[in-house]
């Protein structure tokens, strides 16, 4: 397997099952933790920063984990989980992600920001 899978692609909905399946590829196996908070991540782009902002999304995977970098060009849309409310469709990505990961977070960039998590590897 490749050290570092890197997809650049626009934020569309269209986009995401492709990534997803780019990703299975990637780690030889469905992996449901991984391929959920890539579908989260790049959602909260579509959503906050908008359809078509250019993105980066890079995996890489050791032995204790897997890593997930999305990164996009708004430097001032800062996540942050919130308790949505029983009849609200949206607002709980951000909880699925820290209920997946190892640990989670943000680095602000000159250009923009990248939300990051670590996951634990599957079992192939």
């Amino acid at each position: 397997m490749p050290g570092l899978l890197v997809i650049d692609l626009l934020a569309l909905p269209k986009a995401v099952p492709e990534v997803r399946r780019r990703v299975r590829e990637y780690l030889g196996s469905p992996c449901p933790d991984i391929q959920l908070c890539v579908s989260e991540l790049l959602t909260n782009v579509i959503d906050h920063v908008g359809e078509g902002a250019p993105v980066t999304l890079r995996l890489s995977r050791t032995r204790d984990h897997v890593r997930l970098e999305v990164t996009d060009p708004e430097p001032h849309a800062w996540l942050a989980p919130r308790r949505p409310g029983e009849t609200e469709e949206g607002g709980r990505g951000l909880l699925l992600l820290d209920a997946v990961s190892l640990r989670w977070g943000v680095e602000q960039g000159r250009c923009g920001k990248t939300v990051w998590c670590e996951v634990r590897p599957c079992k192939v």
